[in-house]
């Protein structure tokens, strides 16, 4: 028998409350991660306080939005961890809760678990503004990162890569999600950024499988009409030892499915 792999899973609640009303905890007792990232926690740290601190045994790490129910990241972990970061540019996103991060160092290695949620250009114009100054900010930061340490993101990115990223692709080439510009910030981070986009290292070819968010009009979930908007990002020591994903689709615990990959490494 060979050592067991360190499962990350990745979920975009849409509301912690919502979420576990759902089931979602009973699905991480069974399925039983080391660690799960999650965004749009949607609760403040009164409501999270002696209801959601620990799941499934879990204990969370939060980052949380100064407006009431909006936005929120938290990493749970099995692992204590060496250091928590909370935020990543000082102002206008940190206020938002969109960034967690989880050291795990030690005197021979440097490793973070970072759970982030990138905003949504959908509403207007002006959070699509909103959303590039965030891309702006968080390519140089992930690139200086890695020259520090390695590291996994977990993130609803709120982007389409490429064409096999979405259902209806030529439909959606000027909508917030897949425009130009945000698809050539992936490429850009996936290159000469030199950050790997894991699921696409172990699954290339992909298509209507891949698909991690379905709107919630027009019976997209059933006719599976998606997007995959949710990512495991790694420097590339760390993708490198990435052996499976899996994308849970049998329950639905939010309008995303939780991505899980499993990696040859310990904490």
């Amino acid at each position: 028998m060979g050592k067991s792999l360190f499962k990350l899973t990745s979920l975009n609640l849409n509301g912690i409350r919502s979420a576990t009303t759902k089931g979602v905890e009973a699905w991480l007792t069974q399925e039983k991660p080391d660690c799960i990232c999650v965004q749009e926690v949607k609760a403040q740290a009164p409501d999270v306080a002696g209801k959601f601190e620990e799941l499934a045994g879990l204990k969370g790490h939060f980052h949380f939005a100064q407006k009431k129910g909006y936005s929120g990241v938290a990493v749970y972990t099995r692992h204590e961890p060496s250091d928590v970061i909370t935020g990543f540019d000082g102002g206008e996103f940190d206020n938002e809760g969109r960034y967690v991060e989880l050291r795990f160092d030690t005197p021979s290695r440097k490793l973070s678990i970072i759970s982030s949620y990138f905003p949504s250009g959908s509403s207007g114009p002006e959070r699509q503004e909103a959303k590039f100054r965030f891309l702006d900010k968080m390519y140089p930061h992930l690139v200086g990162l890695k020259g520090a340490r390695e590291f996994v993101v977990c993130s609803d990115i709120n982007i389409a890569h490429q064409q096999a990223d979405l259902k209806n692709w030529k439909g959606n080439l000027k909508n917030s999600g897949f425009l130009p510009e945000e698809r050539a910030w992936m490429t850009q981070l996936t290159t000469e950024g030199g950050i790997v986009d894991v699921y696409r290292r172990l699954q290339p070819h992909t298509t209507d499988a891949c698909y991690t968010w379905w709107s919630n009009r027009g019976q997209a979930y059933t006719k599976n009409v998606g997007w995959r908007l949710d990512y495991h990002l790694a420097t590339p020591a760390l993708a490198e030892t990435a052996r499976r994903e899996h994308i849970y689709k049998i329950e639905k615990f939010s309008d995303h499915a939780p991505i899980t990959v499993e990696y040859d490494f310990s904490l």
